[in-house]
């Protein structure tokens, strides 16, 4: 966005719709492999709610990980 004076800002609702349908995408992705691997819907039940409840927690901690680093952080829209 370096220089960009029309830099166009994404609304919150649109980024946590954005992030509702990809984890329901990569979800639906790893349920659909650990059910070509294991043909046991209670296997794939449990695989995809580990998935979510995992997933969630590892990407918390590394958006708080990211949060530390100011490299690459344009603070002012306009410069």
């Amino acid at each position: 966005m370096k220089g960009n004076a029309n830099a166009v800002r994404e609304a919150r609702w649109r980024s946590v719709a954005k992030a509702l349908t990809w984890r329901v995408i990569a979800t639906s992705t790893t349920m659909g492999l650990a059910y070509i691997a294991t043909r046991d819907l209670k296997i794939v039940g449990a695989i995809g709610a580990a998935d979510v409840v995992i997933k969630l927690f590892f990407y918390y901690v590394h958006e708080r990980a990211w949060g530390r680093f100011q490299a690459g952080r344009n603070i002012n829209f306009k410069e």
